[in-house]
């Protein structure tokens, strides 16, 4: 592990915001909107997780409070992301929340650490995506993404679960550990944690990512819908959706096809003035954020801590 990374965990008490200068004097809970509202790119990463390990085994296994650790020590990421969730919440809560208590007890707050999190998809179950966004922001994430988005309609049933009811939404009333997490009283929590930019101090993020034919045939309608943090395309889903396997086995990429729909995706975020995010790697995050892509996700480790890096200089942060 990099140097800096082992200081960031020694000196982990003395922990800022991982944004710059500015986006720290903000008065924001939520540092991803003031670089937002500053026009600058943000750089996060995926959280540490066990891949593969077993608590049965030892030298893989990384407790809770190991991974918030390793999580504190790094600390150019402007949010913290997770996909565990995608396709179960019941399954991927548990360990999710465990998570974020530890980084509690380690020092995170919603003002160093956002935590941004894949709910899964919203058309399969309009009714249960109430259920599976309330309790997401309950864990304390101030962003949620929505994924495999083909419609407006779905976009805007799932905002409406980010938001209370008395702002018109329907998440429902519980607010769970989200106020220990943001640092504040439930009162307070209530009051700030409502979505941006519908309302202007809102707290709370959308992601949404389109990631099929058809949401590649509705992505303008989508892009217009009022709430939308961020739009994504889905670049790995949609490689695999303009890849064909050859009689032997073999995998082929139509490059210009799945390069046209990251482009298609781009100008619907152009045309509609939404931040436009992409997974980069250290191969091409200066050639998307050239293109105007402004949100970048990493993979945790040395090769996302390089891209961060690479992405921080090209865009001067």
């Amino acid at each position: 592990m990099r140097a800096r990374l082992i200081l960031g965990i020694v000196f982990v008490t003395l922990l800022a915001s991982p944004s710059d200068g500015a986006a720290q004097r903000s008065e924001r809970i939520n540092p991803m909107i003031s670089l937002h509202e500053q026009g600058r790119p943000l750089f996060g990463l995926y959280a540490p997780a066990n891949r593969g390990g077993r608590r049965g085994a030892a030298a893989a296994y990384k407790s809770p409070m190991e991974l918030a650790r390793e999580t504190l020590g790094f600390l150019e990421s402007d949010f913290i992301f997770n996909g565990s969730m995608e396709r179960d919440v019941d399954r991927g809560l548990p360990a999710w929340s465990e998570y974020v208590d530890a980084l509690i007890s380690s020092g995170a707050t919603a003002r160093n650490r956002p935590l941004v999190v894949k709910t899964p998809n919203i058309a399969k179950d309009p009714a249960g995506a109430i259920s599976n966004i309330s309790r997401q922001l309950n864990s304390g994430a101030s962003g949620v993404m929505f994924v495999g988005v083909e419609s407006a309609e779905e976009v805007r049933q799932g905002l409406a679960a980010m938001r209370f009811a008395s702002r018109g939404g329907t998440r429902l009333d519980d607010v769970g550990a989200a106020p220990a997490y943001w640092g504040l009283s439930e009162a307070e929590y209530r009051e700030k944690a409502d979505l941006w930019p519908i309302n202007p101090t809102g707290e709370l993020i959308n992601w949404t990512i389109v990631e099929s034919h058809v949401g590649l045939a509705n992505v303008r309608e989508i892009a217009a819908v009022d709430g939308i943090g961020v739009l994504w395309p889905g670049a790995g889903t949609l490689r695999g959706l303009f890849s064909t396997t050859s009689p032997d086995g073999r995998r082929a990429l139509d490059e210009e096809a799945w390069e046209a729909a990251i482009q298609q995706v781009l100008a619907a975020c152009k045309e509609f003035d939404v931040p436009c995010g992409y997974p980069a790697n250290a191969g091409d995050i200066e050639m998307r954020l050239e293109q105007g892509f402004s949100v970048f996700v990493m993979s945790w480790g040395e090769s996302g801590f390089t891209t961060v890096d690479l992405g921080r200089r090209a865009s001067v942060r």
